[in-house]
């Protein structure tokens, strides 16, 4: 099967490079990027990505080993990458006076000749919008390079290489953002590499039961299960590889969840075959261990450490053996946000309760930790949950935190906070469900995520000519594809003040409800 390989530097999107190749059916694998190439270099092996990277290269940006430049491959530097190739070959890169972030122009031509660099150009518009985020430029182009596309600020945006197969572009083609993207990583990947389409979700269900039979053999595995798609993804992979008796399900009603939660979750879990489910009753404990607290990331860490204690609490209870495997609905959004990406320059951008708890690295270090879903992005785990035949409403569900409100609770969290929110939150859900755009689809299926948020604000207003003195409630929905990248959703007027008015004059201790405009980047989808 025809492979892409991708070299990771460190960036937030290096997953998605591999993400779209892998939608255009080529198999993609992501290593560090000073790794050895030695073992990769197969006869499967068409082509290298350089991803990009938080680093500068006259800094301490990582280097490839040497051999990338004399492997024969086709290469495609992005962002970092190509001012690496720059950097390795003899060119120059310096900084920028004022750096290229977001949404920029760039202007392309086509190549003069033919041969690959033809075949590479043939993806690209003449014109476009690209995803920028380099402060860097090029300000000498390595030997054999020439400029194929500039930006509207006037630095080189493309280059290919006059004689060898190596390419590159100063902005990022796989994020959403940047118009014909998919068609430019596809003329790399189809034109340039000669690629053949072999990977299908199929497959990689074939290799993930393949690689848990052989890792988990008879041990019994304990999932820590949300009722939301990923751990309920995870579960039903797990039950349709494993035998129902060795696959353990554990649900913490920890009183940072949903409306109704409990009875779904248990709904769901014994329609997929659950035969070991444990709902742990625990709110109060949560209650208490996150009194005080206001900070997030220290919000995240104590959910995270209680956890893992109430879990090895109840393996004790239960009579689970020592070699128990724990399980999780892990993402790898989860892990490159927790700075635990490919590479090892990946940033943190905040903690996950299943990624950064001390005891849960204790776990993965232990080899007994299993994340079946650790290379997937939303939509494809919700591609996969289709496939193994999870409900439709559960598929279609938005992300929900592991945290759960304990992150939607701006400040210190309180069962009076966590009432107030559950209920205004289900009836923001409840509305986005009925209500359809245009052409009659719900905006709850057309919004990737939404969700209310409940800030550390009272602000005065007016109920019954009576002077009223309520929280301030934020609404979020914004539109995505893998979460990486987000942007709001532009709701017409008469929804948001037909739901606003319902959430107050229900939710007697709201007094002022908002709604947050911020796309991501700058901003996260989740407030804290």
């Amino acid at each position: 099967m025809d492979k892409i390989l991708i070299l990771d530097f460190g960036s937030q999107t290096t997953q998605l490079i591999g993400r779209r190749i892998r939608d255009m059916g080529v198999y993609t694998e992501i290593i560090p990027g000073d790794s050895a190439l030695d073992s990769q270099l197969g006869p499967d092996l068409r082509g290298i990505v350089l991803s990009g990277s938080p680093e500068s290269v006259y800094a301490k940006g990582a280097a490839p080993d040497k051999k990338l430049y004399d492997c024969g491959l086709p290469l495609l530097g992005i962002c970092y990458g190509l001012q690496r190739m720059t950097f390795d070959l003899g060119g120059m890169v310096e900084a920028l006076p004022k750096r290229e972030y977001g949404r920029i122009g760039v202007k392309v031509g086509k190549s003069p000749g033919g041969g690959l660099a033809a075949h590479f150009l043939e993806g690209f518009r003449p014109s476009f919008t690209a995803w920028m985020s380099h402060g860097d430029t090029l300000t000498k182009l390595a030997p054999g390079f020439r400029e194929a596309g500039v930006s509207d600020t006037g630095y080189p945006a493309v280059l290919v290489h006059e004689e060898k197969p190596w390419f590159g572009v100063q902005f990022h083609p796989e994020a959403t953002h940047t118009e014909g993207g998919s068609g430019i990583l596809s003329a790399f990947v189809f034109g340039v590499c000669a690629c053949k389409a072999g990977w299908t979700m199929e497959r990689y269900v074939e290799e993930m039961r393949a690689s848990l039979n052989g890792r988990i053999g008879g041990s019994p595995v304990l999932l820590l299960v949300s009722g939301g798609v990923d751990s309920t993804v995870a579960g039903a992979l797990l039950l349709k590889t494993l035998q129902s008796d060795q696959v353990h399900l554990m649900y913490m009603d920890t009183g940072l969840m949903r409306k109704d939660e409990t009875k779904t979750v248990k709904v769901n879990l014994e329609r997929l075959g659950a035969k070991r489910l444990h709902i742990v009753h625990c709110e109060d404990e949560f209650l208490t261990a996150l009194k005080g607290l206001c900070e997030p990331e220290a919000k995240r860490r104590a959910i995270g450490d209680l956890f893992i204690t109430i879990q090895e609490r109840e393996v004790v209870r239960l009579g689970l053996p020592e070699n128990y495997f724990l399980a999780q609905g892990t993402l790898y959004t989860d892990l490159i946000e927790s700075g635990r990406g490919v590479g090892k320059m990946a940033r943190l951008i905040k903690s996950h309760h299943n990624v950064g708890s001390p005891l849960v690295d204790a776990k993965r270090k232990a080899g007994r930790l299993i994340e079946p879903l650790d290379r997937l992005y939303k939509d494809e785990v919700r591609r996969l949950g289709r496939f193994l035949g999870v409900n439709e409403e559960v598929v279609r569900r938005h992300p929900f935190p592991g945290p759960g409100l304990g992150v939607r609770i701006i400040g210190e969290v309180t069962r009076e906070k966590c009432d107030i929110l559950r209920e205004a939150d289900a009836i923001y859900i409840e509305e986005l469900k009925r209500r359809t755009n245009g052409e009659g689809r719900s905006l709850y299926d057309e919004i990737w995520q939404s969700f209310a948020v409940l800030l550390p604000i009272r602000s005065v207003g007016v109920a019954g000519d009576e002077r009223k003195y309520g929280w301030v409630l934020t609404l979020r929905a914004v539109t995505s594809s893998d979460g990486m990248t987000a942007d709001v959703y532009p709701f017409q007027a008469k929804d948001l003040l037909e739901i606003s008015t319902r959430i107050t004059n229900t939710v007697k201790d709201i007094g002022r409800v908002t709604y947050d405009i911020s796309s991501k980047p700058p901003a996260t989808i989740e407030w804290e």
